[in-house]
């Protein structure tokens, strides 16, 4: 199937690279392109493409505004940031992936064209995976909040425990694995805890310097408090760890307590971080204590180690496909047997309470 991609970019040098890039893979094919948001609004209604290429800075809207306002109607266009403003780890990268962008690609204010044409094979690789995808529309009020959070809102939220006085009990922990789609979907279900969940340790896949920025963030928006991991960090109660972009994590048990080591490594199913890396160490230590999470995203990274998660009594839970904005990795989870429940995005903050509940 040919891709049809749409560019807006008020770089004529961008537009003239991109057509260049696409008329020269047989995979490809440029829908059109548009200097700005206003004229490519009538020219997108007119004839829905495949995936669009947007740029954030440019005149009469800016492309986050425009993303957003896509993303509001009927059938939300999988997107793709290009801008010189999401550079790694950027607080206008996160924004875009919380407006429903699929991903984000930083580009040089200088050597543009050198630039597109160099990363040629990444870009196309990066079109090609959100053309796949299904980005979910806006559906709650807060410009810049994440697209689907109001789904799990009808789960209580308390306040931030206070510092010191969590409990040395064993906290059972609960991973959550994801990748395409997944900045959006981790929102929506940490926004539906309270402040006293169990601890949870996630691996996104995210480029080095995104995660930190996106721990941040969500610490600022969720109840529970969330940071980057770092080696040695221990999972408690009212905690979440992220996994630190270009690095792997690792959960163990010592003492009855349970911490993440966070070391170098090659990639793993091409990802580092890597979800099998996560899932498979927790499959050694925590067993039927921990609660595994598949969520959204491209490929199979964490399938075959939820397979061992499930065989050591884990309970097991993947995100269906109606929610996903790409079912790829709760897919392969679930073509293995690996998965004992399949749920909406929505329903996945009340099973993480659930899981508690039964102690």
């Amino acid at each position: 199937m040919t891709v049809q991609v749409f560019v807006v970019d008020d770089s004529a040098v961008v537009r003239q690279t991109m057509q260049h890039i696409l008329e020269g893979d047989a995979e490809f094919r440029l829908a059109g392109t548009a200097p700005n948001p206003l004229l490519a609004l009538p020219l997108l209604r007119k004839s829905r493409p495949d995936v669009l290429l947007l740029d954030i800075e440019m005149p009469g809207m800016d492309g986050l505004t425009f993303l957003r306002q896509l993303m509001a109607e009927g059938r939300p266009i999988p997107t793709v940031i290009c801008s010189t403003l999401t550079s790694q780890g950027s607080d206008m990268a996160l924004e875009a992936l919380a407006a429903g962008a699929v991903a984000v690609v930083g580009k040089p204010r200088l050597g543009l064209k050198n630039f597109l044409e160099d990363s040629r094979r990444e870009l196309l690789r990066t079109l090609k995976t959100a053309a796949r995808s299904r980005p979910r529309g806006a559906s709650g009020p807060t410009p810049g909040a994440s697209a689907v959070a109001v789904e799990a809102a009808t789960v209580p939220v308390g306040p931030r425990p206070v510092p010191g006085r969590r409990t040395l009990a064993v906290n059972k922990p609960v991973l959550i694995g994801s990748s395409t789609g997944g900045a959006q979907a981790i929102e929506t279900i940490l926004c539906g805890l309270p402040s006293d969940c169990p601890g949870i340790a996630i691996v996104q896949h995210m480029p080095e310097k995104f995660t930190a920025q996106y721990a941040q963030r969500l610490d600022r928006t969720c109840s529970m408090s969330v940071r980057e991991a770092k080696d040695g960090d221990r999972l408690e109660r009212g905690l979440v760890l992220i996994a630190p972009g270009g690095l792997h994590m690792q959960l163990r048990k010592s003492h009855g307590q349970y911490f993440v080591s966070v070391l170098n490594g090659p990639p793993v199913n091409r990802h580092k971080p890597s979800v099998d890396v996560l899932f498979r160490s927790a499959a050694e230590c925590a067993g039927s204590d921990a609660l595994a999470i598949m969520l959204t995203g491209m490929g199979d990274d964490g399938a075959r180690a939820m397979m061992q998660l499930h065989r050591a009594g884990a309970s097991t839970v993947a995100q269906d496909e109606a929610t996903c904005v790409v079912f790829g990795m709760p897919m392969e989870a679930i073509k293995l047997g690996a998965v004992d429940k399949v749920l909406p995005l929505g329903a996945i903050a009340a099973e993480i309470l659930r899981f508690d509940a039964r102690g």
